[in-house]
């Protein structure tokens, strides 16, 4: 009877909004709503409260650094253009744009600079393509020895590379008169298309060729491609054409833009060879007609800007033909 009559134990007590374990239930009472998420704690007196950061926006320091490089880049241009439309005493007038295309020499010249730019690209790029991807593939080992003798016309002065070669176009006439080298000699001299000229050019482009394709046969893994085409029955001229090439456009491209950059503004060469390909032309007429001159050096820049633009954009522009599957049979290297 004793033990009955005992009270029960005091209910300890809970912290406020807390709930017994009888009280919990899963799922909230019928016709009643979820509690509401509790609201966030606010911050306190004086401190601001924390927004999110967007993404940063340029700096006043870059356009100013972009104004500069205009003004830098593009006020002799403006200067140029006003010094060829402004005479003294008679305004604005266009008549050294005018007599451009009636100037004699303009066009001959034009187009010489422009077919010794197309061969010399051809040259090059045959030369150093199959050299470097045969480096790639078969001779690692030789890669820096044709790499210091791509690189070495960096190092030859072009005086120094038209004095040999005038003195080897000298030589040959007079011992190998009663040779069939002779008329060979002769031939490389023409002044209409001077295939001298697109083999000097050559020595000079080779070390910005081989920078360019070296760099894009080093983004590409050209053994595991190779090997996969040949694996699949390609034959060597399908895995060039059809595989490699393909994969080095952009490089490709990149080499042509230099190439073409050298040989349009090429001048010492050319001028101390005897041939009057575009640059040697102006030139020419610099000291007679100073304003033509300088209209057709502005005219030059927007020849080349626009030539280089087609290059870069024939780079980055990707493949639109598919790949098609290799049926050659292989082929024993």
């Amino acid at each position: 009877m004793a033990a009955m009559n005992t009270p029960a134990p005091p209910a300890q007590a809970l912290p406020p909004g807390a709930l017994r374990a009888d009280d919990r239930t899963d799922e909230p009472a019928q016709g009643t709503s979820p509690a509401p998420a509790p609201a966030p704690v606010p911050a306190p007196h004086g401190t601001p409260p924390r927004q999110r950061r967007g993404p940063r926006r340029p700096g006043i320091w870059r356009g100013a650094v972009l104004a500069l490089a205009a003004v830098y880049f593009l006020g002799p241009l403006v200067a140029s253009f006003v010094f060829t439309v402004h005479v003294p005493g008679q305004g604005i007038t266009f008549e050294a744009y005018g007599e451009l295309l009636s100037a004699d020499g303009f066009t001959e010249s034009l187009l010489l600079s422009l077919g010794l730019a197309a061969a010399t690209i051809a040259l090059s790029l045959l030369l150093a393509v199959p050299a470097l991807v045969a480096v790639r593939i078969g001779s690692p080992r030789l890669r820096p020895v044709v790499e210091v003798m791509c690189m070495l016309p960096l190092v030859v002065p072009p005086i120094a590379l038209v004095t040999g070669i005038s003195t080897v176009l000298r030589w040959g006439p007079e011992h190998l008169s009663r040779t069939p080298l002779y008329q060979t000699f002769i031939a490389v001299q023409n002044e209409k298309f001077p295939i001298v000229l697109v083999l000097a050019y050559t020595v000079l482009a080779l070390p910005f060729v081989y920078r360019s394709l070296d760099a894009g046969m080093r983004a590409v893994d050209v053994p595991t491609l190779v090997e996969a085409a040949r694996s699949c029955g390609a034959s060597w001229p399908y895995v060039v054409l059809r595989v490699l090439l393909p994969n080095l456009r952009a490089s490709l491209a990149g080499a042509a833009f230099l190439t073409l950059a050298l040989v349009l503004g090429e001048f010492t060469i050319a001028s101390l060879l005897g041939f009057q390909p575009f640059a040697v032309w102006i030139v020419s007429i610099s000291g007679a007609q100073a304003r033509m001159s300088v209209a057709v050096s502005i005219l030059s820049l927007l020849i080349t800007w626009l030539l280089l633009i087609a290059l870069s954009r024939a780079g980055t522009t990707p493949s639109t033909a598919a790949a098609a599957p290799a049926t050659t049979s292989r082929k024993e290297s």
